[in-house]
C-alpha cells in the first residue's frame, strides 16, 4: 500500500490544530485550505459511515455544559458536501458537533478541506480510535471495515492508525464474539479485558452471562473461562493435540494474510481451520480468494 497513508495518526493531531492561535474567525462558509472558521450549525452534516454509532448520553450532556462555559476549544474537521452544495459532512468531531447542538450554539469552529471518500474515511477511523472512549467493539468494526475497504493487511492498518499489529489482531477479534456478548460489549457492561478472556471460552455466551451477573473482575473471568477450558469432558474422536510453536506461527501467518481471526485444530494429523469473519465484506473477500483459479 501507498507509504502516504501509512502513519496517519500521528499526522491527525497536526492537520486538526493548523489553525493559528489568535487568528481571526469570521461567520459564513470556509474556503478549503484555510484555517478554522465559523460555520452554522445548520450547515454541517455526519458521515454515514462514521465509524462511532454510540455517543453515550451523560457524556454528551457533560461535553455540553462544558461548552456553553468555554465553546468548543477544538475545531471539528469537515469537508465540502457533494451532495448539498453550500453545506459541509463532518469528517471528525461529529461528538463536539453534537454537544454544540445541545449547548444551543448556532455555529461552531471547523476546519474544511477537500478529501476524497476513501481519505475522509481513514481519517473518521483514526479519530475515533485515538480516543480513548470509543467502544471497543466499535473500534473493532472499524478496523475490519478499514481493511475491507482499502485492503489493507492486519500490519499495514496498524500503521495507519498509529497502533501496535499485536492491538489490532486482538481487537477484530471482538467482532466474532456471539451477538449477545456484543450487546454486553457496547452497553459497557463487559470491558474488551473482559471480552477477550470470554473469547477463550468453549461457550462464550453462557460465560459473560456468568461474569454480568456476578459483576467480575477481568482476573476472575480469565480464571473462570480456563477453569472451563480445562474441565474434563466426554471423548467424542481423537483428542486436540496442545498447540506447539509451529502452529501458532501457522495462525499468525494466516491471520496476517487473511486479515481474520484463525484457529488451527489438530487431532493427530487430521482436524479443523476454522476462520472467523467480522464483516461480510471480509466473507466475500475470504470466497473471493477460495475461488480464484
Amino acid at each position: 500500500m501507498a507509504e502516504n497513508r501509512r502513519g496517519l495518526g500521528r499526522g491527525l493531531s497536526a492537520l486538526l490544530g493548523e489553525a493559528e492561535e489568535g487568528q481571526e474567525v469570521q461567520a459564513g462558509q470556509a474556503p478549503a485550505g484555510e484555517g478554522a472558521r465559523e460555520i452554522p450549525i445548520e450547515l454541517i452534516h455526519r458521515n454515514p459511515e462514521q465509524p462511532r454509532t454510540h455517543f453515550a448520553e451523560e457524556e454528551l450532556a457533560e461535553l455540553a455544559d462544558s461548552i456553553r462555559e468555554k465553546g468548543v476549544l477544538q475545531p471539528i474537521l469537515v469537508r465540502p458536501s457533494r451532495q448539498q452544495p453550500g453545506e459541509y459532512q463532518i469528517v471528525a468531531g461529529e461528538r463536539r458537533w453534537r454537544a454544540a447542538q445541545r449547548a444551543g450554539l448556532k455555529a461552531v469552529p471547523a476546519l474544511v478541506r477537500e478529501l476524497g471518500d476513501n481519505q475522509a474515511y481513514e481519517i473518521a477511523i483514526v479519530e475515533n480510535v485515538q480516543r480513548a472512549d470509543l467502544n471497543p467493539l466499535e473500534e473493532a468494526k472499524a478496523y475490519a471495515a478499514l481493511m475491507g475497504r482499502m485492503q489493507y493487511s492486519q500490519d499495514e492498518t496498524a500503521k495507519v492508525v498509529g497502533k501496535s499489529r499485536s492491538h489490532v489482531a486482538n481487537t477484530l477479534r471482538l467482532a466474532t464474539l456471539p451477538p449477545t456478548v456484543q450487546e454486553h460489549l457496547m452497553a459497557g457492561r463487559l470491558t474488551a479485558g473482559h471480552a477477550r478472556a470470554i473469547l477463550t471460552a468453549e461457550n462464550p455466551a453462557a460465560l459473560a452471562e456468568v461474569v454480568v451477573s456476578k459483576g467480575l473482575s477481568v482476573r476472575e473471568t480469565e480464571a473462570l473461562a480456563r477453569a472451563k477450558t480445562d474441565a474434563p469432558k466426554k471423548a467424542s474422536g481423537p483428542r486436540a493435540k496442545p498447540k506447539d510453536a509451529d502452529t501458532h506461527a501457522l495462525e499468525a501467518d494466516l491471520e496476517e494474510s487473511l486479515g481474520m481471526a484463525v484457529e488451527v485444530i489438530d487431532r493427530g494429523g487430521a482436524g479443523e481451520l476454522r476462520i472467523r469473519y467480522a464483516t461480510l465484506e471480509q466473507l466475500d473477500e475470504l470466497c473471493r480468494r477460495l475461488t480464484r483459479r
